[in-house]
């Protein structure tokens, strides 16, 4: 992992910490995409557990996206080509 991404990663587990937040069923909690970072910032496929916890938190996305933190995350092209992959298709939010 280059640097920059560290650095990135390292942010976005910091400020999704914060996000926290309790929906009926669903826990949103932006620390369940850890699994995805790889993923979403390299070539590599997305992993069984990256899949299972994108469509665990799918109701959750459009909270992440209006999260400035997050949006530039969540929004990325291989962040959607990832959930896509998982078949998950983006929410419009």
């Amino acid at each position: 992992m280059k640097g920059s991404h560290i650095a990135l990663f390292t942010l976005f587990v910091l400020l999704m910490a914060e996000v926290e937040m309790s929906m009926a069923t669903v826990t949103c909690s932006p620390v369940q995409l850890s699994s995805c970072v790889s993923a979403i910032t390299s070539s590599t496929p997305p992993t069984n557990l990256c899949c299972s916890k994108i469509k665990e938190q799918k109701p959750c996305l459009c909270q992440y996206l209006k999260n400035p933190y997050l949006r530039k995350f969540v929004s990325s092209p291989n962040a959607r080509k990832v959930a896509n992959t998982c078949g998950t298709p983006f929410p419009r939010c």
